[in-house]
């Protein structure tokens, strides 16, 4: 596991890890490729697939109605369509529609996220219709074999879907399957949002003289949309924005010396933030006394922290509520901290919104996908790959 930079050490062998894992054999059984009989249709094979459809962060989960409202779909709903952390408004992570299997149309199988589940100890039409999916051989082996439960496939569709089988001997067994590894059956339908969402983002053209000031300014870069605009730059900070009329998106950058690892801590981190903030971002540039800080009063949506990898690096991300002083404006930031050895510079780059009375989910989501283009000259150097969760 990589391990927090050390003052003066240069920690360069350490283990990148991007999913956490409730046991190594997750990792075995998560990719069984497993022989079903609908993956090889002649529109898959001949290349002719439609592009995916549905909106961001929609997903249909294909089972029985029984199953849905029992245990099993309780423990799915629990997984999918819990709150998004550390935003203002309560935002399920996936909206999820049951759809019957005898109804899945030729359209509806074409979402982008789409999941079938189904255990061997149900014996409803729905579950029997389901169980087609799957070879005899692949059954064989489910019965045999109680650590299968998930099958993840790419495009069987449509273009640019994931498709999810979540599967067990019995509806207790696959239950326990989804409570232990929810983290990581989360991360692999986010992980596939932000990919779409970077395709879009990055489609048509980019703010490069951003990226050209960021790398003549401060040696590191970004991949700016187009549309955004440097709000204001100087040693050791820069401040990108995009007003719109729906909302108000915000990328700060900013790095000090690094002299201790206790930056690393939510207390540290919150301090350094608002150290931050409270001389750079201000609602009005002409008012200084009117700055962002970092909300730590409201008890059901805390700040959050939590060890990732950031491109290769060791990284803490941290989440959670804004505001300004006078309270007159606040929204939700995520954000990356990290440390740059070549340089020996402490990093912590934020995205943060105001958007108030709007969904949020996806902004937040863009605000993730941005900051992951970030790179050090180390970093530009190939030192370090990767992506943060």
């Amino acid at each position: 596991m990589a391990s927090r930079p050390k003052v003066g050490i240069l920690v360069t062998n350490y283990q990148i890890w991007i999913m956490r894992v409730s046991s190594m054999r997750y990792l075995v059984f998560l990719f069984v490729i497993f022989l079903y009989s609908c993956g090889s249709s002649s529109e898959s094979s001949s290349g002719l697939l439609p592009p995916a459809s549905g909106r961001p962060g929609e997903m249909i989960v294909v089972a029985d109605s029984g199953q849905w409202a029992g245990d099993v779909g309780e423990a799915i709903r629990e997984t999918f369509g819990q709150e998004v952390p550390g935003i203002n408004r309560p935002e399920a992570m996936f909206k999820m529609n049951r759809v019957e299997p005898a109804k899945m149309t030729r359209i509806l199988r074409t979402v982008k996220n789409l999941m079938f589940v189904v255990t061997l100890d149900s014996n409803t039409p729905a579950s029997r219709r389901i169980r087609s999916y799957f070879s005899e051989s692949s059954l064989e082996r489910i019965r045999l074999e109680s650590d299968l439960y998930v099958l993840v496939d790419k495009d069987e569709f449509a273009k640019g879907q994931q498709v999810m089988y979540l599967f067990g001997q019995t509806e207790a067994q696959l239950i326990n399957h989804i409570r232990e590894n929810s983290d990581n059956l989360v991360a692999l339908f986010n992980q596939d949002e932000a990919r779409r969402l970077r395709s879009s983002l990055y489609k048509g053209q980019r703010s490069d003289g951003i990226k050209k000031s960021l790398i003549n300014d401060h040696n590191c870069s970004m991949e700016i949309p187009f549309g955004w605009r440097m709000e204001y730059t100087t040693p050791g900070f820069a401040w990108i924005r995009q007003v719109n009329d729906d909302n108000d998106k915000n990328i700060f950058i900013s790095y000090i010396p690094y002299t201790s690892e206790n930056l690393f801590t939510q207390q540290g981190l919150i301090a350094y933030r608002d150290s931050v903030a409270q001389r750079q971002l201000f609602e009005d540039p002409d008012r200084t006394d009117s700055f962002v800080i970092t909300e730590t009063s409201v008890p059901f949506i805390p700040v959050q922290t939590r060890q990732v990898d950031f491109n290769g690096k060791y990284a803490v991300n941290m989440s959670g509520l804004w505001r300004t002083n006078n309270f007159s404006m606040g929204g939700p930031f995520t954000g990356y901290a990290f440390v740059d050895q070549s340089m020996n510079r402490f990093y912590y780059i934020e995205g943060f919104i105001f958007s108030p009375d709007k969904s949020q989910r996806e902004l937040i989501r863009e605000m993730r996908v941005i900051l992951n283009t970030f790179r050090t000259a180390e970093m530009r150097n190939g030192s370090a790959a990767g992506a943060a969760n």
